[in-house]
């Protein structure tokens, strides 16, 4: 997995206990994130990668926390 994608992982899991994460391996460059089913984030739809800490922001939203 990429480096980056790995650290998101980890970040997730530390601010979120008990987060259940899944990578799953791709080529491409494709950087895809779903709460629940739900897409909240795609790099390719974006045209960009994720800024530091925007994939918490976007889940606590989503959680209302």
């Amino acid at each position: 997995y990429q480096p980056r994608a790995a650290g998101l992982a980890a970040e997730l899991q530390q601010h979120f206990p008990g987060v259940e994460v899944e990578m799953a391996p791709s080529s491409g460059g494709v950087f895809e994130v779903a709460v629940d089913g739900e897409p909240i984030f795609s790099k390719k739809k974006m045209g960009r990668h994720a800024a530091p800490g925007e994939i918490l922001a976007l889940i606590r939203e989503l959680r209302g926390v």
